[in-house]
């Protein structure tokens, strides 16, 4: 989500650390009066030495960097780091939820990525969102349990440090537990995102006692602890993760999602869930290949089906290849970002899933041959209409489309990203989530923390009957994402890594993000601020208010592109390996409040323009 202004963190001893990361760059917002001394500075961009941290949150960021001055490594980092926005962002990702772990090794110059999604109970099936021969309304599916899949974060912090870490998860989550106990300061973010869920959080008494205590929204300015949390990674450090898949807290979570603690005289319909024990004893992360596409002379790797973030990002870049961006006009390289971003998600919702239960063709997704015969669709003064039929990977026709299109179906806007980077050279990108703000709203009782409501990324029916929905309910399986945690190699060695929420804006975000600095030579701060448009093979393209108020969308009108406005559409963060060895961290400058991006030892101009 985002952080704005600073937080109340007596969380552990980062004076020194603050104190150094405040001179990389001026800070984007001035603390508060009354903030005390030892709260992170926030800014949008630091460079310097001995590894970065890039997150939306200052205190996250802060505790990543303070695992790296203690000698952790960048997946010791991240975890800590993610653990934090567990805390001061409940509302986009926590324990609850789950993600997808992209991991650079220096040593073997390989990239490897953990699926750590969230999976319906083995009882699931095609109709799990459908009643009476209908699908449920979404909002209904929202705020149940009928919508919590079993959490995968607390496993893919397992899996990430028994494969790579060289710290404790009890020493990793120890700056979280401590932000958690001592609270941190609400912001004016922080009080909306409560006060846009604040009908269905009364409905549910332990979610009403933790963000609405007293019935009452929390004030801006006021601190805001977590008690219950604290103790939960308390325990989580010392019992093993293993304890929220087999032990109390396993059958916490189990009795929450089947029998939702719904507050008396509320009229709410809350669906129980289906989730068991033997759901959570059985869950197990998965190793995934990579995606690859080569850009430019550069290989960009990213998360593979359950995702679609990486064949997706991967094939519109693969049909973008054919245009030198780098000489194109402004309205000239939008046109062609647009389409490119129509056509791969026309082809993304045909063709994935879940692979465990569909015969995704990652590889024909992901061919140039496939690209090409998709890019030759794209015209210079006329525009492609939506919804659009997908191609076949399989038998790639030049110029074609086969089958019947079917529209994109809705997902959910929030999740939270972090880069992480160490002094060895390793890099992760990292996206985790519980879906919608807030989540399903179900706090856990007695645990500090929401459940997801992740099964509503699956579609609830087709989107068309008459096309093959690749993206149902089933026993036990993920459903599809759009998380895009991305890192970009040259020659082996490091460049570039992002990532953003925003649910299925996350692949637009993050290709806009790669061409504007690969391509049109953006510094990556400013990359990642600029303007946005989204294109998900729909009627109607999405513009941020910059675009939308720019004589560039009457251009593009003019050859017949349809907009709607959206006041913000993703909060990128990334990390950049300089010519000089330097490591440069960027965030959001303005969205969400600001991301905050921090180094180890500053060093100089940080813009790496």
């Amino acid at each position: 989500m985002r952080r704005s202004a600073a937080r109340n963190v007596s969380v552990f001893a980062v004076a020194a650390a603050v104190v150094s990361i405040g001179a990389a760059a001026p800070p984007s917002h001035s603390p508060p009066v009354g903030t005390p001394a030892n709260t992170p500075v926030k800014s949008p961009v630091a460079a310097g030495y001995g590894g970065a941290i890039a997150s939306v949150d200052p205190d996250a960021s802060a505790a990543g960097i303070e695992v790296l001055r203690r000698g952790g490594n960048a997946v010791d980092a991240a975890v800590a780091t993610a653990a934090a926005l567990g805390v001061t962002e409940p509302y986009s990702a926590g324990i609850g939820g789950g993600g997808y772990f992209v991991y650079y090794d220096a040593r073997s110059r390989k990239v490897h990525t953990i699926d750590g999604r969230e999976t319906a109970p083995g009882s699931a099936d095609a109709s799990l969102f459908v009643e009476n021969g209908k699908p449920i309304p979404f909002e209904e599916g929202m705020t149940s349990g009928l919508g919590v899949g079993t959490p995968g974060t607390p496993a893919t912090w397992d899996t990430a440090l028994d494969a790579w870490g060289t710290r404790p998860l009890r020493q990793l989550l120890q700056p979280a537990e401590r932000l958690a106990k001592d609270g941190f300061t609400v912001d004016a973010t922080f009080r909306s995102q409560t006060e846009a869920n604040q009908a269905r959080f009364a409905d549910f008494p332990d979610t009403a006692e933790l963000f609405l205590p007293g019935g009452q929204l929390p004030v801006v300015g006021s601190v805001f602890k977590n008690p219950d949390l604290a103790r939960t990674y308390k325990e989580l450090g010392s019992k093993g993760v293993g304890t929220l898949y087999r032990g109390e807290l396993a059958r916490d979570i189990v009795r929450t999602v089947r029998k939702p603690p719904v507050a008396a005289g509320a009229t709410r319909v809350v669906r129980p869930g289906d989730l068991t024990t033997n759901d959570l004893r059985s869950y197990e992360t998965e190793w995934r290949a990579p995606t690859r596409a080569g850009y430019r002379g550069l290989d960009v790797y990213g998360m593979a089906p359950s995702s679609s973030g990486g064949t997706t990002v991967g094939e519109a870049l693969n049909i973008l290849e054919r245009t030198d961006l780098s000489q194109a006009t402004q309205a000239q390289y939008l046109h062609r970002f647009i389409e490119a971003s129509r056509i791969a998600f026309a082809d993304r919702g045909r063709w994935v899933g879940d692979p465990a239960f569909e015969d995704v063709p990652t590889k024909g997704l992901l061919s140039q041959r496939f690209a090409d015969s998709r890019e030759c669709l794209i015209k210079d003064n006329a525009v492609l209409t939506s919804p659009l039929a997908p191609g076949d990977p399989g038998h790639p026709a030049a110029c074609s489309a086969s089958g019947t299109a079917a529209p994109t179906t809705y997902e959910g806007e929030n999740t939270t990203h972090l880069t992480a980077a160490d002094k060895w050279g390793n890099v992760v990108a990292y996206t985790l989530t519980i879906e919608s703000t807030g989540g399903s709203g179900i706090t856990v009782p007695g645990r500090g923390f929401l459940l997801n409501n992740e099964l509503t990324d699956f579609s609830f029916a087709p989107a068309n009957p008459a096309v093959h929905d690749p993206n149902l309910p089933g026993p036990g399986s993920r459903p599809r994402s759009s998380m895009s945690p991305t890192i970009v190699l040259d020659h082996g060695r490091p460049v570039l890594a992002l990532g953003s929420p925003g649910g299925a804006t996350i692949i637009t975000t993050v290709l806009r993000t790669l061409t504007g600095h690969l391509d049109r030579g953006l510094p990556l701060v400013d990359a990642i601020a600029a303007p946005r448009a989204s294109q998900r093979n729909q009627a109607t393209t999405e513009l941020e208010p910059a675009l939308w108020n720019s004589p560039l969308r009457a251009e593009l009108e003019a050859i017949g592109h349809a907009f709607r406005q959206n006041p913000e559409i993703g909060a990128a963060t990334g990390i950049q390996r300089l010519p000089d060895g330097r490591w440069l961290a960027a965030a959001e400058k303005v969205r969400r409040g600001g991301g905050s991006a921090m180094v180890v030892h500053p060093s100089g101009n940080p813009s790496g323009g």
